[in-house]
């Protein structure tokens, strides 16, 4: 299983455009690369089908919503507080995606692919807001993953198309191979 995870560091109290628009961005991505998403630390007071209904009648994007029901219809769109001590075991390994990986959390797009080519699951977290990402997320990721290979620091909605995507490709690149 592999599963987006969008990461509110913009405003944790004062809902913005950007909050559902992230949503309504990521959705089709999740879905199109066959991604579940998750949402964490979002300032909603809502449980995943309330912010679904909610995300549908204030966007257009992703098709006013489609394809976030379409997820959550299938129980693959979920919202989470963020966790002080681990994230949900059922997502797999924490990876964090960055420009600046750790040198010993490193992992390559072509070591990801072979992990869940053998059924791996995996959680990358993309951190919304111009903060990034926490330091306790680095230091509880297994992994840290710059999906770039050039330390290229990417804005948000830009990264959730490309992770999804690059692994995606990746992954299907390697099954045809072997």
């Amino acid at each position: 299983m592999l599963t987006l995870g969008i990461v509110n560091t913009y405003d944790k109290i004062k809902v913005h455009e950007a909050h559902y628009r992230s949503i309504a961005r990521a959705a089709p991505v999740a879905h199109a690369f066959g991604f579940n998403l998750a949402l964490f630390d979002y300032p909603f007071r809502m449980d995943a089908e309330e912010l679904m209904n909610f995300v549908k009648d204030k966007t257009t994007i992703g098709g006013s919503g489609k394809y976030l029901g379409e997820l959550f219809g299938a129980g693959r769109f979920f919202v989470f507080d963020l966790p002080e001590k681990g994230f949900q075991p059922q997502f797999g390994s924490i990876i964090v995606t960055t420009s600046h990986p750790f040198k010993e959390k490193n992992i390559h797009v072509d070591t990801l692919a072979k992990l869940i080519n053998k059924r791996k699951s995996f959680l990358f977290l993309i951190g919304l807001g111009h903060k990034g990402l926490p330091q306790e997320l680095f230091d509880m990721a297994q992994h840290h993953l710059d999906i770039t290979s050039r330390g290229v620091s990417l804005e948000t909605c830009t990264a959730i198309g490309a992770v999804p995507a690059v692994i995606a490709g990746r992954t299907e690149r390697m099954k045809t191979q072997e």
